[in-house]
């Protein structure tokens, strides 16, 4: 059984920073590109970045140059750092597979102030 457990989110004013942790279980994680997401109210949810099994990553426009992901295979976790944070990242944050979607856990919510 898959799980992915999100954490690390909370309040921060804009300019600050926060790292996001997921914590995978029930995969091979070293084998699998994995990807963090978010939804923020009224939005679909969107990629935000990935990383390959092989360390290689993608960011999309929006915060390339302010987010880095990152992973851990010993300890089957991805994270990611976010700095100079603006209130548009507002959003719950997810982390899932990125080919073939699992469960999604219950996020971790972001919230930037300005």
């Amino acid at each position: 059984q898959v799980q992915l457990v999100e954490s690390g989110g909370g309040l921060v004013q804009a300019g600050g920073s926060l790292r996001l942790s997921c914590a995978a279980s029930g995969i091979i994680f070293s084998l699998e590109r994995m990807g963090w997401y978010r939804q923020a109210p009224g939005k679909q949810r969107e990629l935000v970045a990935d990383i390959t099994s092989g360390g290689s990553t993608n960011y999309a426009y929006s915060v390339k140059g302010r987010f880095t992901i990152s992973r851990d295979n010993a300890k089957n976790t991805i994270y990611l750092q976010m700095n100079m944070l603006k209130p548009e990242d507002t959003a719950v944050y997810y982390c899932n597979l990125f080919y073939v979607k699992r469960p999604w856990g219950q996020g971790t919510q972001v919230t930037v102030s300005s």
